[in-house]
């Protein structure tokens, strides 16, 4: 999909999060205060990193691995060990105004993806595809109280502002703001942990059908072959970079307010100590749970079929001094236009050969869940 632009307006500072970075997770917050320098090229800011001449890094990589990324290097990194308390906001009304694609073009760009998943001439196994939502709201409303109503909104407290200024002029003034359920990777000393989430099938307010959809779910061969194509591409990326690296045979069930996933816990010890959490994060994206198998076959579908994504499908999170970090599979997301009107929001879903195409328009529409209860979106 390629992303709207939308031109700056004034009262930018008003209504941005004053601080960069915020993420909110059940383990705690992490928010970067102060700018001490902007980078758009990831590389490039992991050796200043590792070269010490900065002392932490946070921000957003993008999906598509060389364009810019949206990486600051903060005065302070504030750690708290609860999720983000915030007032509930105020927030105005907001309503979806466009979708892109339509839903017809997304179930026609599913098809496409079917007729090369089923071909013999194609090595694909795998492709994600995504659409967005554009989103109007009533009067201007800031990163700062979108984030809050989507930590407060997720029963686990999971929640992130991004500034995306650091991408350059394009993204300007853009926030990118969500409540992502997955974990890339994290690196604690010398633990590395992940949680990949792959295969998913909506919950139901009646407790025995939802339980039968969960135990449905886990017992899902699509679903199952799925979700290996991922945790295949995390051990094929980590072994080089860890060792006792521990993976279940299966996965197990996690969920959403709104889904049942898939997930497997990954962990494993580096064997090199100045491998940064950023590091790990660059060697690990993008995983086939928002790209596809194989990566490369895939993600130029995905260019060919949507376009540029931006940010979405990206990761984001933050690296300190040590190498710690936590970075995070940039999903239920939107991204906020300087205006402080206009939000873009995104979902997908993993296409395999035995995919069905309503199937996969109805999984996007539960995933924009996230993102659209939080804030009380009507269409």
């Amino acid at each position: 999909m390629r992303v709207p632009v939308v031109a700056p307006a004034g009262d930018r500072a008003e209504r941005s999060v004053a601080r960069p970075f915020v993420l909110s997770r059940p383990h705690g917050t992490v928010a970067a205060e102060g700018i001490d320098q902007r980078f758009d090229s990831a590389s490039a800011a992991a050796d200043a990193l590792r070269s010490g001449r900065v002392t932490a890094l946070t921000g957003a990589l993008p999906f598509a691995p060389g364009h810019p990324a949206a990486l600051t290097a903060p005065h302070a990194l504030r750690h708290s060990p609860a999720p983000l308390e915030t007032p509930r906001p105020s927030l105005p009304p907001i309503r979806i105004s466009t979708a892109l694609p339509s839903e017809a073009e997304h179930v026609d760009r599913v098809a496409t993806a079917l007729r090369l998943l089923r071909s013999d001439d194609s090595d694909l196994l795998k492709v994600v595809l995504a659409r967005a939502l554009v989103l109007d709201a009533e009067r201007p409303v800031g990163a700062d109280d979108l984030l809050a109503a989507l930590t407060r909104n997720d029963p686990l407290g999971n929640g992130f502002a991004v500034d995306l200024t650091p991408a350059g002029d394009v993204w300007a003034g853009r926030h990118l703001v969500g409540s992502s359920p997955e974990v890339l990777v994290r690196r604690q000393g010398d633990r590395v942990t992940a949680h990949p989430l792959a295969g998913s099938a909506p919950r139901h307010p009646d407790p025995e059908v939802d339980r039968a959809t969960g135990e449905r779910l886990a017992a899902s061969a699509k679903n199952l072959a799925e979700h290996a194509h991922v945790v295949d591409a995390l051990r094929a990326a980590l072994e080089p970079l860890c060792t006792d690296l521990e993976i279940p045979d299966r996965p197990s069930l996690t969920s959403t307010r709104q889904l049942w996933h898939l997930g497997t816990p990954v962990a494993g010890r580096l064997r090199d100590p100045g491998t940064t959490a950023l590091d790990l994060a660059l060697a690990v994206h993008p995983t086939p749970a928002i790209c596809g198998t194989p990566t490369a076959a895939a993600r130029d579908l995905i260019l060919d079929l949507e376009g540029d994504r931006g940010f979405y499908a990206g990761a984001l999170g933050w690296c300190d001094a040590d190498g710690d970090g936590e970075w995070m599979v940039t999903i239920r997301c939107a991204v906020l236009e300087p205006d402080g009107v206009t939000l873009t929001a995104y979902a997908g879903g993993g296409i395999v050969a035995a995919s069905d195409p309503a199937d996969e328009l109805a999984e996007t529409t539960v995933k924009f869940g996230t993102v659209l209860e939080a804030l009380g979106v009507h269409s």
